[in-house]
């Protein structure tokens, strides 16, 4: 059985944290990253206000995220060992064939691309407003 989790939050909710904790509690656990797919700064648009639009869907690889989510789907014991991924081991299984495994999508606009959606569970994480604003303001920008 193989299912993808996903959960969305804005810049600074909590994603990763979760993230680090879920995997280290799940056994064939893998993780997408939306930030990882980012652009290069020098392909980001700048707004209006003179500022670098880091937090629009245009600023996103969208095409190879999605790429990444299906290798996983075609083959997830494959694209574990490939990313380094420690699996359980067969000893610990019944039965092998129907070993369970986990892909965690995390990021801030999961759901603003169609073919990204293909997830068996989702989660929208939310904090107030003045936790937001703090740890952005705490946030480290280089």
């Amino acid at each position: 059985m193989n299912m993808i989790i996903s959960y969305y939050s804005v810049t600074n909710g909590g994603k990763t944290t979760l993230t680090n904790k879920l995997i280290k509690t799940l056994p064939n656990c893998c993780v997408v990253h939306q930030d990882d797919f980012l652009k290069k700064p020098d392909q980001i648009e700048v707004g209006d206000d003179g500022y670098k639009q880091w937090d629009v869907i245009t600023a996103l690889d969208m095409e190879a995220m999605t790429n990444t989510v299906k290798g996983w789907m075609e083959n997830p014991v494959k694209f574990a060992r490939s990313h380094g991924i420690p699996l359980a081991p067969l000893s610990e299984v019944t039965d092998p064939e129907n070993q369970t495994h986990i892909l965690i999508v995390e990021g801030f606009l999961l759901y603003n691309f169609a073919p990204a959606r293909c997830f068996s569970k989702s989660y929208y994480i939310t904090i107030p407003y003045e936790e937001c604003k703090r740890r952005r303001s705490e946030r480290n920008v280089n």
